[in-house]
């Protein structure tokens, strides 16, 4: 017996020496049950169905990689340090309606160490909890790819340790807080937000972060100049491209390597300084409003690979000798007013034979390969921005205080003008007694908190100056004066349309701004304070995808000072509407596929607004093809929608509604929307003219078929001729498959705006990658790449 419990007792200690150290790897119980929770709380996604209470997480069983994602767990000791999961590609379906993303932080919280986090494209929804805060340990947090939306929590201020934030392709708006900066996060190094909805300033705390070594805001709605990022001086990467930033050009420190400015409005000359950044790798202004001198040293910077002009007024003659930097791979600096000749390094297969070099539609040299304009219309178009080619500038203190003067001298004179107007009016309306009121009443401006007229002309005519064409000017009160001489006493010639509320009439407004004026008649049962809540939400109907409401003036019966007529405002946009570029456009004046998507997102972007950008929303817009404008950069505008005061006048003459339009419960209004972007995004694909409800059923059809096979030649037969061989076949496929659902004959089953916005934009993407490998393969791009639009996420909270 002593033999043999000396045998057991060998093979249990064999026994027990094969089996894993559970000291070292054997994660602890809790955060085992908080792993499965996890599991469960995101409705167990494939990289995660083979955890179980039996995986050993930290001796490398809870790591997948496949083709729907990957996942992995990495501990220290017996704990979670870092836990990574990770959809295949940005676009997944939101979880259930059920999931909540606050109690998925909550669960997190109980990983007390973790310090890396990567929940992205995996369909997280819902506002970004500030109770993330309670993960002090965390120093990396990536939730990009999902369906996150509303501001930057205050309470991830209380993350420290925090190094890298990346919060790209969510729906996250509102304006970037000012918390974000040394103070708070003083070790956050990267911080990347594109392909969101933030508005607004860069505040000045993100350029005093020595910490900060990338910044990406790609893709926002931000607007104005950027803070002193020379601050950063450990700032390596700036890209803020897609925005609506500048004029003044960034300042930036030493140690940059890649800034991306493309697509804002950035004007004025290059700085200096840049021509000795001998740490550039990546320079892309293009698409911007620069005008002067080009700087040939930039490309013969040390370091420079990528280099982008494209789309500015650069002035200035290129030599053929000038010098290329030894690892320049892109080049474009196309669409400018450049003379002299292509620099030699750029021609020389054998100095860069990898170099991408685009050069077309300047004023060249090229040996009449017909890609460039003629030298005199360069020398021209330079004159016209003032800048006279072989002469230095003056400086740029001396020229921009110049120019502040004039803009000073202007804002002066315009404001005595207005005051000379505004007095000569008063003094005519008193005289002569006029059975019309020429402003708006006492009672009126205390009620609805609209300042006096004279206050509303001044500041409207200061900011015209300052904004020009920045933005559309600011909504205020017109007075009649103004509108009669804008359509010259609302002349016949003038007159646009009528129906059984009121006339329509283009105008020119004092400044020049041209402006369509809606005419309604006031029913006497219309009270004051009905009136002036209808005015408050007219004046917040101001987006850049509808014509926006510009103003409003009143017109009184003086006898008893009621309300009798209402004028309603409106910008014009004077480049047709969306059928006439598509169905029916000539060859060679139809949009583009790459225009076509960009126009459809406007009009998506545009619904969004009416639905939720103001409250209450706007649903049951009455959509249609015709009412779609365009204005001279194809941006495109809904003409018409459902205004309050307007739908109700309509509703007591019984007026007839869209065609197209299915009778929905009301609980389903803002899916009639839908199903009306729907029709007109079949026409959009197709090219044909629809006019019934009947061509709307065929065409569904015939778009099942086309969806139903994977033979991209049905596809292609059933898109329209005019683009169907300049366009992905990815890209084709997205957007006839989001145009069925938006068609679908029940509501509950058509998309969310923000579902058929996010197949829309990757559309657009994808188009973008497939027109940039055209290039790329030396053929060219076949069509235009003027919209060009970053994928974000999609959120479909409908299913």
């Amino acid at each position: 017996m002593a033999r043999l419990g000396h045998l057991l007792v060998i093979f249990f200690s064999v026994f027990l020496a094969l089996l894993p150290d559970s000291t070292q790897t054997q994660l602890q119980p809790s955060q085992v049950w908080t792993l499965i929770k996890i599991q469960q709380l995101l409705n167990s996604p494939p990289m995660l169905s083979h955890w179980r209470h039996s995986t050993d997480f930290c001796g490398g069983g809870g790591e997948f990689t496949g083709p729907t994602g990957s996942a992995a767990v990495l501990c220290y000791g017996d704990t979670v340090t870092q836990l990574h999961i990770a959809g295949a590609a940005p676009g997944s379906h939101p979880l259930p309606r059920n999931f909540s993303v606050g109690a998925l932080v909550t669960t997190l919280s109980r990983l007390p160490d973790l310090k890396v986090l990567t929940l992205s494209s995996i369909g997280l929804w819902g506002p970004l909890p500030g109770k993330l805060g309670r993960l002090a340990s965390l120093e990396i947090v990536n939730v990009s790819g999902n369906y996150l939306y509303g501001d930057i929590p205050k309470g991830m201020s209380r993350l420290a340790s925090l190094q890298t934030l990346v919060l790209d392709d969510n729906l996250l708006g509102g304006e970037l807080p000012t918390w974000i900066g040394a103070a708070a996060l003083p070790s956050l190094s990267v911080l990347s937000l594109r392909n969101n909805t933030f508005r607004g300033a860069v505040p000045e705390s993100l350029g005093a972060m020595p910490s900060l070594r990338s910044l990406v805001l790609a893709s926002n709605n931000l607007s104005g100049n950027l803070p002193d990022m020379s601050r950063a001086a450990n700032l390596q990467v700036l890209d803020v491209s897609g925005n609506s930033l500048g004029p003044a050009f960034p300042r930036l420190g030493r140690k940059v390597v890649a800034v991306v400015l493309s697509r804002n409005r950035f004007g004025g000359g290059l700085p200096a300084a840049l021509g000795s950044s001998y740490l550039l790798e990546r320079l892309d202004v293009s698409w911007n409003r620069f005008v002067g001198p080009f700087t040939p040293a930039l490309l013969s910077l040390p370091s420079i690979r990528y280099l982008s002009i494209a789309g500015n007024r650069f002035t200035g003659t290129l030599s053929g000798r000038e010098p290329c930097g030894d690892n320049l791979r892109f080049v474009d600096l196309s669409l400018n007013l450049l003379m002299g000749s292509v620099p030699a390094c750029l021609r020389s297969p054998e100095r860069n034979p990898a170099t991408v070099v685009l050069v077309s539609t300047n004023c060249l040299d090229s040996g009449g390969d017909g890609s460039q304009r003629p030298s005199p219309f360069c020398q021209n178009q330079a004159l016209a921005v003032g800048i006279v080619p072989g002469k230095e500038r003056k400086s740029v203190a001396s020229q921009g205080g110049f120019v502040a003067g004039i803009v000073v001298a202007t804002l002066v004179a315009v404001s005595v003008v207005a005051l000379i107007v505004f007095f000569a009016v008063r003094k005519a309306a008193v005289m002569g007694s006029k059975a019309r009121a020429l402003a708006t009443s006492e009672e009126e401006s205390s009620s609805t908190g609209y300042p006096s007229k004279l206050l509303a002309d001044a500041r409207y005519i200061s900011q015209t100056v300052k904004l020009g064409a920045l933005g559309i000017p600011s909504y205020r009160s017109f007075s009649l004066v103004e509108l009669e001489a804008a359509t010259n006493n609302f002349e016949n010639s003038y007159l646009l349309g009528q129906d059984s509320l009121g006339e329509m009439y283009r105008g020119q407004l004092g400044n020049g701004t041209p402006v369509t004026i809606r005419t309604l008649k006031i029913k006497r049962s219309q009270t004051t304070q009905s009136l002036n809540r209808h005015i408050e939400t007219i004046s917040r109907l101001r987006h850049q995808n509808l014509v926006s409401a510009l103003g409003h003036c009143f017109e009184y019966d003086l006898d008893n000072s009621t309300v009798t007529q209402l004028y309603i405002v409106f910008e014009y946009v004077q480049n047709g509407n969306l059928r006439s570029r598509i169905s029916q456009g000539t060859e060679g004046c139809k949009l583009t596929w790459s225009q076509r998507i960009s126009a459809a997102i406007g009009v998506a972007k545009g619904i969004q607004f009416l639905h939720g950008g103001i409250i209450p929303g706007l649903v049951g817009n009455d959509l249609r093809i015709t009412n779609i404008l365009l204005d001279q950069n194809h941006v495109a505008k809904i003409g018409s929608y459902n205004i309050p005061i307007l739908a109700e006048a309509m509703k007591s003459e019984g007026g007839a509604g869209n065609k197209f339009q299915q009778i929905d419960s009301p609980l389903y209004r803002d899916k009639t929307d839908i199903f009306d972007f729907g029709v007109i995004l079949l026409e959009v694909v197709s090219g044909k003219t629809i006019t019934s409800m009947y061509e709307v059923d065929i065409l569904k059809e015939l778009l099942a078929w086309a969806i139903a096979d994977e033979d991209r030649v049905r596809r292609r037969s059933f898109a329209d001729p005019a683009v169907n061989k300049g366009c992905s076949d990815e890209s084709l496929r997205t957007v006839m498959e989001i145009c069925q659902r938006c068609l679908a004959k029940e509501p509950a089953q058509r998309p969310s705006v923000e579902d058929v916005l996010w197949n829309l934009q990757f559309a657009a993407q994808v188009q973008d990658d497939w027109e940039v490998d055209a290039w790329s393969s030396g053929g060219g791009s076949p069509v235009s790449s003027s919209s060009r639009v970053t994928r974000p996420s999609r959120l479909n909270l409908s299913r």
